[in-house]
């Protein structure tokens, strides 16, 4: 232990290529008195559930002692040996290719430098609690960065991180970024814009602190003292990866001046925001420590993110972005995504989340099919569990008492929470055994029951087919030189059931070419359902469909009797005459 406190780690970052998106990072250790020692880099990024194996952009993997090179073996995936033979001090250098567009992965370019820390840095074997320092060094043209890191003072542009925990959680932003803060609920905020874009700096400040402020106010506390809000604006963004005192958003730079645009950056904001309780600190007990080798399995995903989907809109609606008919009708779309995708049949919410890092990251053509989000089932599950907790307590508790106790236990037990006390405590707050609920709707795949829990609240839900009297046959596909190539068949509709494959080309429908077919459609994207060719528009539902396709280079015929659509459209509305308990009810739901 005393040899292991008196190492020392830092890393130095800069960037002598950024338009080839390349990294240069330098890493020195000192205090080591082994024969060899191994460095690691993660293969996965907390809160970002797949192996996305980033020791493959890692390329110039070199080290030096005492002014000399030394031998240098890969031994693992994500693993090199350094054979210092007990020299006190190592240089290690590698390049980092960094060219993926997203929340979790480095970029670089000659704009800017996003470092998502599991992608760039390494650690010691068996010292992934010992303490580095981070210094940036800019390219020529850059002048900023911003990071939840803690800087070293008097020293421009070098942080100090605890532990790699820590580092890893402390995503960098790195270049000319627009820079301004906020404060709420005590805490200096600091919102970091990549990207340029139509946003309005006052009106941000004033809207996300209130977000803040009401998200706060569920759990009593705010953990931090300072918080980096990095927002990488492009022409089409989305996404949001969360950190213990940091986020990282993707946003569309010119849509924060529609209503749309504007309520969608918000509702991330609330969402990721909603993290630092949510996951970071209220978190399942398989998430952390860390394994960054390994998968970390856990069955509660759909209360750390399908959770959080629900707070997102709860509390864009206690900070007053939306009205009641708005909020209901956010959350009834939710339920909506639920009752029309096939998969819900067949996953668990609890399997979903067991299943995210084979599944949840790598969907394919079937997956609708066979699986449901944890994202949108637990949203779901959020608002029963919500609902049934108040009506249990006559108002007087919500999920919202369930999510502080828990975070309070997590922080006096300094551990995660499993399944079985988490379950625990819903039962504990609301006073009534949530056994059957659990077997429904997070081990099993039960039909929602949306009309019994809605009503709680005094709101009616009526239910209608999707596409009333129209017929569908279930297939969608990308239009091509050839024809439609098929890329998904939902399970049992009439593609499903005739045989249509995907990876098909539909060459004609009843003997009209597909050209002919969509001669008076004007297509917006090369993606189209098949019901949106007015041929198919014009059957009844239980009529024939003859289509002639390609596969694998040879022609085939194949007939769809037409369905009816099994997708529904629900709609949520307040019941004027509902009971003073329903009334109670409604008014502790909303929160307002």
């Amino acid at each position: 232990m005393a040899a292991k406190a008196q190492v020392k780690i830092g890393f130095e970052v800069s960037f002598k290529e950024p338009q080839a998106h390349y990294a240069e990072v330098q890493m020195n250790i000192s205090g080591l008195t082994k024969d060899y020692v191994d460095v690691k880099m993660p293969v996965w990024t907390p809160g970002s559930y797949l192996v996305r194996e980033f020791e493959k952009s890692v390329e110039e993997f070199k080290a030096t002692a005492a002014g000399k090179a030394v031998k240098v073996e890969k031994v693992r995936k994500n693993t090199w040996r350094i054979f210092s033979a007990k020299a006190a001090k190592i240089q290690i250098n590698y390049r980092v290719y960094a060219f993926e567009i997203s929340v979790r992965t480095p970029f670089i370019d000659e704009s800017h430098a996003f470092l998502s820390p599991t992608g760039i840095f390494m650690h010691p074997d068996g010292m992934i609690k010992s303490p580095s320092t981070v210094k940036i060094i800019p390219f020529n043209t850059w002048s900023k960065v911003s990071t939840g890191l803690t800087p070293v003072a008097g020293e421009q542009f070098t942080y100090e991180a605890t532990d790699f925990d820590i580092l890893y959680d402390s995503p960098i932003e790195v270049g000319n970024q627009d820079i301004f803060e906020f404060t709420a609920a005590g805490v200096r905020h600091e919102v970091a814009m990549y990207g340029g874009g139509n946003y309005d700096k006052d009106k941000l400040k004033v809207d996300m602190a209130k977000i803040v402020e009401k998200e706060t106010a569920v759990y009593g506390e705010n953990p931090n003292k300072y918080y980096v809000f990095i927002v990488h604006n492009f022409l089409k963004g989305g996404g949001g990866l969360e950190h213990l005192n940091s986020t990282t958003l993707g946003a569309t730079r010119n849509a924060y001046n529609t209503a749309e645009g504007y309520k969608g950056f918000l509702s991330l904001v609330a969402h990721e925001y909603h993290h630092l309780w949510n996951v970071k600190r209220l978190r399942p007990v398989a998430l952390g420590p860390f394994d960054y080798d390994n998968e970390n399995y856990t069955t509660n995903l759909w209360v750390a993110e399908g959770f959080t989907s629900y707070y997102e809109n709860k509390y864009l609606h206690r900070a007053g972005f939306t009205d009641v008919n708005e909020f209901l009708k956010d959350l009834i779309s939710g339920v909506g995504t639920v009752l029309n995708t096939p998969g819900a049949k067949y996953q668990s919410a609890a399997s979903s989340s067991y299943d995210a890092w084979i599944i949840g990251y790598r969907p394919n053509e079937n997956s609708k099919n066979n699986s449901i989000s944890y994202y949108n089932k637990g949203e779901v599950i959020g608002i029963l569990m919500d609902l049934e907790i108040i009506n249990a307590t006559k108002g007087a508790k919500s999920l919202d008492d369930v999510m502080k106790a828990m975070y309070l236990q997590c922080k006096t037990l300094k551990r995660g929470y499993t399944d079985a006390e988490f379950k625990a405590m819903v039962e504990k707050i609301s006073g009534i055994s949530f056994t059957n609920f659990w077997t429904k709707y997070v081990n099993g795949v039960d039909d929602v029951e949306y009309a019994k829990y809605f009503g709680y609240a005094g709101v009616d839900v009526s239910t209608e087919n999707a596409t009333p009297g129209k017929p569908v046959t279930g297939a969608t596909g990308q239009l091509t030189n050839e024809g439609l190539m098929i890329t998904s068949t939902v399970r049992n509709s009439a593609a499903w059931i005739s045989g249509l494959n995907v990876n098909d080309v539909v060459l004609t429908l009843d003997d009209t070419t597909l050209s002919d077919a969509l001669s008076t459609v004007r297509l917006k994207s090369p993606m189209i359902s098949l019901d949106a060719i007015p041929l198919v528009g014009k059957k009844n539902i239980g009529d024939v469909l003859k289509l002639k396709v390609r596969r694998d280079g040879l022609e085939k015929e194949i007939s769809l009797t037409l369905k009816e659509n099994p997708n529904v459209r629900l709609k949520a509305t307040v019941n004027e005459n509902a009971t003073p308990v329903q009334k109670a009810v409604l008014k502790k739901w909303t929160g307002v």
